[in-house]
């Protein structure tokens, strides 16, 4: 019999016991629609709570329509974003970003998911030059598509580049809340006060059953924003479901707590997987992900009980993702059946 619970993403975990309380408290009555009501407005102050009083908040249904929406807000057809070559947007958005804002995005290949500023200086060039698209945006993704975190330091100083550059930062934040965890910050520590100009705030993999928000630190940037969601089909019409979900997150901090132990289950899996002869933890682990190299003939095997992603199939890396549900059991059960698996591997091979 297959575990419930596997390590392959969390999106693919099941949502929160006080989101669904949060969904079932405001479906009561009617409301005006597309967040002309009092729940949206209240997420929206429960945001500025925790970001700042002049934060601009908007809600979407998804990651890839926050972030298009972010960067379609910042660009014109003619300019370019600087991206990590693993960011969500380049590799797995479907073309989305380069459709909709008509940008061309400009990846690059940093160590361990994250870049810096002397990889955007290389990419920043043919200024003012009518045969070449212009830089506009450097986006990255916090925690980064590798697992890994960016330190303060690191964004500071894009952030620093973007504006001298007259460029902004976009911060793709799907895990946001593993980052700022991992790290011991606020989530306004870890975005705005670091110089970020408008975050895609992720909270599907953190534990609610669908929506994620775009917040602007500089309000004039978000002066068309509404026209675009409508536009991009990402206004909802009942987004007072969307909006309870992302206070209930925000309260009381269990956006804090979920993330923290996602992080914590994975620490312990990059522990018990570490002390596997064949197993070999490829990047550090900061977040809640874990990226290992094993036997390829162990991943299908493994494959067929615990369902997870291959990251390189010509290095046989694999991905292993943790989530605010995961349990030490679950850790510990996965770990022993990797390591038998790996094993017999060895043995076979």
């Amino acid at each position: 019999m297959k575990p419930s619970r596997s390590f392959a993403s969390d999106n693919n975990a099941g949502v929160h016991s006080e989101i669904l309380k949060a969904i079932v408290r405001v479906n009561e009555g009617h409301v005006v629609g597309y967040g002309a009501d009092p729940y949206t407005a209240s997420a929206v102050g429960k945001f500025r709570e925790h970001f700042g009083p002049d934060a601009e908040v908007f809600f979407v249904f998804n990651g890839t329509g926050a972030n298009v929406l972010s960067l379609q807000s910042l660009t014109r057809s003619y300019q370019a974003v600087i991206c990590s070559a693993a960011a969500h947007i380049y590799t797995d958005e479907c073309g989305a970003p380069e459709r909709f804002t008509g940008c061309k995005l400009i990846p690059i290949t940093p160590e361990q998911g994250k870049i810096d500023v002397e990889l955007v200086r290389h990419s920043y060039h043919g200024i003012g030059d009518e045969h070449h698209v212009q830089p506009k945006v450097i986006s990255i993704t916090q925690s980064t598509e590798n697992g890994t975190v960016y330190q303060p330091e690191e964004i500071r100083a894009l952030a620093n580049f973007a504006h001298q550059h007259e460029m902004y930062l976009h911060l793709d934040g799907a895990r946001i809340a593993n980052a700022a965890a991992a790290l011991g910050q606020t989530l306004r520590a870890a975005t705005r006060d670091l110089g970020v100009d408008v975050l895609s705030f992720g909270g599907t993999k953190n534990g609610i059953m669908g929506g994620e928000a775009v917040v602007y630190f500089r309000p004039e940037l978000s002066h068309d924003f509404l026209f675009w969601r409508k536009q991009s089909m990402q206004l909802a019409s009942k987004m007072r479901f969307i909006a309870a979900q992302m206070e209930a997150l925000l309260d009381n901090n269990l956006w804090l707590s979920n993330a923290s132990h996602s992080n914590r289950m994975a620490r312990l899996l990059d522990k018990e997987v570490r002390q596997i002869p064949g197993v070999e933890v490829i990047y550090p682990v900061e977040a809640n992900g874990v990226f290992a190299r094993i036997p390829q003939t162990a991943i299908a095997q493994l494959q067929e009980r615990y369902f997870f992603y291959i990251w390189d199939e010509e290095e046989s890396v694999v991905r292993w993702m943790c989530s605010f549900d995961t349990t030490e059991d679950d850790v510990r059960d996965f770990a022993r059946f990797v390591g038998e698996v790996v094993s017999q591997a060895a043995v076979t091979r």
